[in-house]
């Protein structure tokens, strides 16, 4: 019933719910990420090194390795855990994780930046432009409200729900203090996780600087920016009381933007935001020097971006080239997140990856998704607001010098150019998913990295270096740890399956599966703990170059850069309010992989540059499911 969640000043509907547990409780007490034992390490990355590595490779890599361990390395590390005792508030990955991304000078779209689409509407009606911009942007600005009081429920990893997931539970935490709380939810084996990236998902952005980019954020300001055609507009969407505008008001205001019809800029200024950061740079202290810092002060505080696009939605590769890069003028790409919104309702974040990772994202995108559907603001039957839209919307307009419109001109062809060099293709695999693989007690995940492997052995007869992310949101301040899926047990079976079909039976090649399967399984289990090699060995290297010590001859090894050159770069996410994800490739050799194992069909959405073919990679996926599937099923391949 609509009334009962009327627009009071401190109406439920400012809300998305009232959690019992206050959202920052358990922030204070979470686990300090460990520094693992560097032997560990060592050990950890020679196993992650021998797929990839011919014998007389291996030894050289090996004793390289076992000398960094006993000499430079361990003072590095010592220096390190050191360094990691005298900082207990964060974690040792978090300062260098942040000059990883912030020092690279490459453009972040394509880069960096990676999208994540919703699902329509279940309701048909609603899935249309203004009324979806509206729901979502209301939803979006309940989110952020939510978040800031203290409303939302804490973002939690519930092993044993029944016990954790309840009121009851609940009621008690809230009484523990946060020094403690942690452990107390621990007791129920659920894990709390760590939410200290939240706070920039609202009126923040990237600001590109000279070798190193900042992070914005200005909590203060109460405009929305919203891109339509390349042009840029704000309107206010909290009042001076902090409370939102209604839902009517926003309708109005969008449907005034949608209707006017400015032409195109000749020159549109999103296109800055796809530029290599120092040239961006440079040209945003052009821009400020030429008057425009009233207009950029706008644009960088902005509560978020959300770009209105003039474009329908033909398949899922025209989704996901719109939600990856779109047309390069009606985005900002350095906004903490792009709302996207198409002619038809189709709807998508594109997000800015130095701030955060996929979680924080992912949980924003599941409370919009569910309350834009579940408790809409407004109906197809709303009627705007009769409000003066043409004074509460301010159309910015940014003055231009030559060198301006030449730096514009040059970053669209740049940008065209980088376009048109990505391939876009995506399969689904209807021969199975999640419950058979459960039933036949192998990991789903396992499962699709072990027929990536298989199709890229069977493609270009080779095992490369792979990544795949893995949060470790479960520690303070934590951010990903890499998975390292290409193994000797993957090449075993993979081998077996591409090149050797006929020499096994089937129960042999299921053994192989099972195999790969328990060492993914541990793979995993210890890159979730935080007990991966790839983040503390950067570490010691970032250590190192910090102090100016040379760099050991360990980090100049061949194998280890080319074990940091990842060709197949993967990261998977299933969720309700999630239709597909996807990202540029890391290398121009390489292939973004984007996947999802649902319960009964596999999706995969695949980026690559002109130098690999990603239609045929996905067919020889595609094959290697197949094959893997058959294989499980207990039947011969090819029966």
């Amino acid at each position: 019933v609509r009334w009962r969640r009327g627009y009071s000043s401190a109406g439920a509907a400012e809300y998305l719910h009232r959690s019992i547990v206050p959202t920052m409780h358990y922030q204070k007490s979470l686990p300090r990420l460990p520094v693992p034992k560097l032997e560990d390490t060592i050990r950890r990355y020679l196993n992650a090194q021998k797929p990839l590595l011919n014998d007389d490779q291996f030894r050289k890599t090996e004793e390289l390795a076992h000398h960094f361990q006993k000499g430079i390395g361990r003072e590095l590390h010592e220096q390190l855990v050191a360094q990691d005792n005298q900082n207990k508030h964060t974690s040792y990955i978090t300062g260098p994780w942040f000059d990883m991304y912030l020092k690279a000078r490459e453009p972040v779209v394509l880069n960096f930046n990676a999208f994540m689409s919703f699902n329509l509407d279940p309701k048909p009606e609603y899935n249309d432009q203004l009324i979806r911009a509206t729901n979502m942007t209301v939803s979006a600005i309940r989110f952020m409200k939510t978040f800031r009081a203290g409303y939302l429920e804490p973002e939690v990893f519930h092993l044993n729900p029944e016990k954790s997931d309840t009121r009851i539970f609940k009621k008690i935490i809230r009484f523990v203090p946060s020094s403690l709380s942690w452990f107390g939810a621990y007791m129920v084996n659920a894990y709390p996780l760590d939410m200290s990236q939240y706070f920039r998902l609202f009126n923040s952005t990237r600001l590109p600087k000279l070798n190193r980019d900042e992070l914005y954020t200005d909590e203060k300001a109460k405009h929305l920016l919203v891109l339509r055609n390349g042009n840029f507009y704000v309107f206010d969407v909290i009042d001076r009381d902090g409370n939102m505008l209604k839902p009517s008001e926003i309708q109005a205001h969008l449907k005034y933007i949608l209707s006017e019809n400015s032409p195109a800029p000749a020159f549109p200024l999103g296109y800055l935001s796809s530029e290599n950061r120092d040239t961006w740079a440079l040209l945003r202290k052009n821009l400020l020097d030429n008057g425009n810092e009233e207009a950029l002060q706008k644009v960088d505080s902005a509560v978020f971006c959300l770009s209105l696009d003039d474009c329908t939605i033909k398949d899922f590769v025209h989704l996901s080239h719109t939600m990856l890069h779109g047309d390069g003028a009606n985005r900002w790409y350095d906004k903490s997140f792009n709302l996207i919104i198409t002619k038809d309702g189709t709807a998508g974040v594109n997000f800015e990856h130095s701030w955060g990772d996929g979680v924080a994202v992912l949980r924003f995108q599941n409370e919009v998704f569910k309350d834009s559907t579940e408790a809409p603001a407004i109906s197809p039957e709303s009627q705007p607001a009769s409000v003066d839209s043409s004074r509460a919307v301010q159309k910015l307009d940014f003055k231009l010098n030559d060198a301006l419109k030449a730096g514009i001109t040059k970053a669209k062809q740049k940008f065209d150019a980088s376009v048109e060099a990505l391939s876009l293709n995506l399969i689904q695999f209807h021969g199975g998913g999640k419950d058979l693989l459960k039933q036949k007690k192998v990991s789903p995940d396992a499962v699709a990295q072990l027929a990536f492997q298989m199709a890229f052995l069977r493609q270009y007869n080779q095992t490369v270096a792979t990544y795949e992310s893995c949060s470790t949101a479960a520690f303070k301040h934590g951010r990903t740890e890499t998975i390292r899926p290409a193994s000797v047990h993957t090449k075993k079976c993979s081998e077996a399956f591409v090149r050797e079909l006929s020499k096994h039976s089937t129960e042999e090649l299921q053994k192989l599966i099972v195999e790969c399967s328990k060492y993914h399984g541990r793979l995993t289990k210890e890159a979730a703990m935080g007990q991966g090699f790839d983040r503390h060995l950067f570490g010691l290297r970032n250590l190192a170059l910090s102090k100016g010590i040379a760099l050991p001859h360990f980090y100049q090894d061949p194998a280890y850069a080319r074990l940091n050159h990842n060709i197949i770069s993967t990261s998977t996410l299933v969720s309700p309010a999630v239709q597909l994800g996807g990202f540029g490739p890391v290398v121009s050799d390489g292939f973004g992989v984007g996947y999802q194992v649902h319960n009964d069909w596999v999706g995969c959405n695949v980026s690559s540059y002109p130098t690999r073919n990603g239609k045929e990679f996905l067919q020889c996926i595609h094959k290697s499911l197949e094959d893997i599937f058959h294989v499980l099923k207990g039947k011969k391949i090819g029966s």
